[in-house]
């Protein structure tokens, strides 16, 4: 091989590399973004039953045997007023008039029920978390998101 061939493979080489390690930035500062996001609101979805246990009657009883928990690990109350959860399918709740004490957990119920501190309830009438795989989302009042959790489909992961 001549010494110009050796340089033409060797730029190709470098020039490959940087093409992918430039698709791969802005992953992982998305990834960077989510993780500040999570550690300063201090708010993070920290169970998730998606499939509720027993069969699917869509009673309101199995409905709300499907939740998301969201814990804030902070000692500060966080007001999720405007914060959302989604789905993969673009299904949304919207959290009104929420304040999530320090060191607190809330879990979130797809069916019918009466809001307590511990307890919400999305008023669905149809399942909203894909029992086999899904991810859910969860985004702050200015629709940047705090973190996410997958499900199913190459295993669990967490975001």
């Amino acid at each position: 091989m001549s010494a110009s061939s050796t340089r033409r493979l060797a730029a190709s080489v470098l020039a490959a590399g940087a093409i992918v390690s430039a698709a791969a930035l802005p992953a992982m500062a998305h990834d960077r973004d989510e993780d500040r996001q999570q550690r300063r609101s201090g708010v993070e979805i920290s169970a998730v039953q998606a499939n509720s246990p027993g069969p699917d009657t869509r009673s309101n009883r199995s409905l709300n045997r499907e939740w998301i928990e969201i814990t804030n690990s902070h000692r500060r109350a966080v007001n999720l007023d405007g914060w959302t959860l989604r789905d993969r399918d673009g299904n949304r709740y919207r959290f009104h008039d929420v304040r999530l004490a320090g060191r607190a957990t809330v879990r979130i119920h797809t069916g019918v029920g009466r809001d307590t501190r511990t307890d919400l309830y999305m008023d669905r009438r149809h399942y909203m978390w894909d029992n086999h795989a899904d991810t859910a989302t969860l985004r702050n009042d200015r629709g940047h998101t705090v973190d996410t959790e997958s499900w199913g489909r190459g295993g669990h992961h967490r975001g």
